[in-house]
């Protein structure tokens, strides 16, 4: 079982020295997971293994652009097999990834049972507060983060101005945000 550092350190050796063996490890111990990870998601096994070892490659070509301080290891590698997965069903005519995907939790396997329950507590509220978004704000969010719109395309397909989109985007991520914060207090 690899640690988030480990796992970070593994993707840093592979940016600075191509090094095989972080590779390896990491592949290893990715691998299963991402696949576990798209099945959920609604991918047949060997679609699922088809585009768990694409994005595994891609995080060998892009290891460079990782940054530890922005994501765990997990949520990059989850972050570019969920992009990989969608890249799939649109090459391949496949019906749209269903919104939840979006808020599927990364991590395949906890640490320690808190975190499983915490992970399942923070899903079940982003997905109520996704609900207490204005009709605007939700249609934004998701063009943006379930079907992966930029925000020109956004802007275009709503034919709304572009600072528009831009707006309530920010103003419904704050929102969210907003209200995570305070459920911390």
């Amino acid at each position: 079982m690899l640690s988030s550092d480990e796992a970070a350190d593994l993707i840093e050796a592979i940016a600075a020295r191509q090094d095989r063996a972080a590779f390896a490890d990491l592949f290893r111990h990715y691998a299963p997971r991402v696949k576990a990870f798209l099945m959920r998601g609604g991918s047949d096994a060997e679609t699922a293994q088809e585009v768990a070892q694409e994005a595994l490659i891609l995080v060998w070509r892009k290891a460079a652009s990782f940054d530890r301080t922005r994501a765990s290891a997990a949520t990059w590698i989850y972050a570019i097999a969920r992009n990989k997965r969608i890249d799939f069903a649109r090459r391949t005519g496949r019906p749209a990834i269903e919104t939840e995907d979006w808020l599927t939790v990364f991590a395949p396997e906890a640490e320690d049972a808190d975190k499983s329950v915490l992970a399942g507590e923070t899903y079940t509220r982003v997905k109520e507060l996704l609900g207490d978004l204005s009709a605007d704000q939700m249609v934004v969010i998701r063009k943006a983060f379930f079907e992966d719109k930029t925000h020109t395309a956004i802007a275009e397909e709503l034919k709304l101005p572009l600072g528009t989109v831009k707006s309530r985007i920010r103003l419904a991520l704050g929102r969210l945000r907003q209200a995570l914060e305070k459920d911390e207090e």
